[in-house]
């Protein structure tokens, strides 16, 4: 084989192994739910409670919907993609039996909004906690 093909050949496998890593969802960043200051614990069966519709004991704030926290988060506490949560937070606003949780923008104002509202609870990545807020659940 002719070094010039074989070069050709390690470039088009060196952009593929590339195209894969670019195209993979590989998350290192850690979840966490988090609460005000003054709320009680919570547990992980509680919060996939509250962001499906199944308790209103809270104050939802959720993150952008198809961002890849908001995802990743329904994903693992859940067990729902994104469709599954828009059908069922649907039948819920049809039958007038909730209201969705608010979706803010990033971890910064979710973070601001919990740390203003003793009832909210939102999810985070684990690098943006501070003291403004506790950590009730580490979603893994």
């Amino acid at each position: 084989m002719s070094p010039v093909i074989r070069h050709i050949r390690l470039s088009a496998l060196s952009a593929v192994i590339l195209a894969l890593f670019a195209v993979c969802d590989v998350r290192a960043e850690e979840i966490v739910v988090i609460v005000n200051l003054e709320a009680a614990t919570i547990s992980r069966e509680q919060v996939a409670d509250i962001y499906l519709g199944r308790s209103d004991a809270w104050t939802p704030i959720d993150q952008a919907v198809g961002s890849e926290i908001y995802v990743e988060f329904y994903q693992k506490v859940t067990g729902r993609d994104s469709a599954q949560v828009k059908a069922i937070w649907s039948r819920i606003l049809f039958t007038g039996r909730g209201v969705p949780p608010k979706q803010l923008h990033d971890s910064a104002a979710v973070k601001k909004a919990v740390a203003a509202n003793p009832k909210a609870v939102g999810y985070i990545e684990k690098s943006a906690v501070d003291a403004s807020i506790k950590v009730a659940v580490l979603i893994d």
